[in-house]
């Protein structure tokens, strides 16, 4: 059962007042805490942890009159969950996580500190020659399972919503473009950067600091090597390294060559 949160049954209460059930049901038995309402924007701000129906708000956390949340749902302190956004049942924001156009499904896990719906990297340059804007105004969203680390980024769409598939697992400080979309049970290890309207498969690994070039193609069960950067589109299933990322058997022989070549130059020398 889901939970929405309205602000026009919360301003006839002053900031003094204990709010009854009208956030949510109440359970049996509560334990009531001091509510205030944050502002004509917002629906409510919590000033002590609240429970009911096992649904969990921290103190601090901050959820927009547009806002759903399923049941089960963890809100940590510092949180900020914006207008036109869904948040399934047993999902749990850490600590000051930012939230706006987007849904997250059910039983995710988002870390402290990321940033989920914000506008993409997206501009022009204009006939007096200045960069102009795009307009971002989709969505992004997310789908079961999936976990997210501390201070990633997950940028809202522009001609297409951003989709992150059932079960993906993705670490900290990770940024995702605009339109990307990423299958299901993909690994995606730190520092990975996918630019703007990527499209990547299921079953896909990306090791540390991999890059994807924007509008590439990469099917599903393909492995990246950490540092490799994909430039074109990957067809093949497979293993994969390298700047430009090749298959891994030819990056290999590629850095092989390239340290004869070194130690020759040095004798040489």
């Amino acid at each position: 059962m889901a939970y929405l949160a309205r602000i026009s049954r919360l301003t006839y209460f002053s900031s003094s007042t204990t709010l009854p059930s009208l956030i949510f049901p109440a359970t049996a038995s509560p334990q009531w805490f001091d509510w205030t309402v944050h502002s004509p924007f917002c629906s409510f701000r919590s000033f002590g942890s609240y429970t009911a129906n096992s649904a969990v708000v921290e103190i601090g956390a901050v959820i927009h009159q547009r806002a759903t949340l399923g049941a089960n749902v963890y809100v940590g302190s510092g949180v900020v969950v914006g207008p036109s956004v869904t948040i399934g049942q047993s999902t749990s924001l850490g600590y000051n996580v930012a939230l706006s156009n987007c849904s997250i499904g059910d039983s995710c896990v988002i870390h402290n500190g990321v940033c989920i719906g914000q506008d993409g990297f997206g501009f022009f340059v204009d006939e007096h020659g200045n960069m102009a804007k795009k307009p971002q105004a989709l969505y992004v969203r997310i789908e079961n399972h999936v976990e997210i680390g501390a201070n990633t980024c997950v940028d809202r769409g522009s001609w297409r919503d951003t989709i992150i598939g059932d079960y993906t697992k993705i670490d900290n400080l990770v940024q995702i473009g605009h339109n990307v979309i990423i299958g299901k049970s993909c690994l995606l290890c730190g520092h990975v950067g996918i630019a703007g309207s990527a499209t990547i498969g299921d079953y896909v690994t990306f090791g540390g600091r991999v890059a994807v070039r924007d509008h590439v193609s990469i099917v599903s069960k393909v492995r990246l090597a950490a540092n490799s950067c994909v430039t074109k589109d990957i067809k093949e299933p497979g293993d994969y390294g390298g700047f430009p990322a090749v298959p891994v058997q030819q990056w290999r022989r590629q850095v092989a060559a390239l340290r004869m070549n070194s130690i020759k130059d040095i004798q040489n020398s």
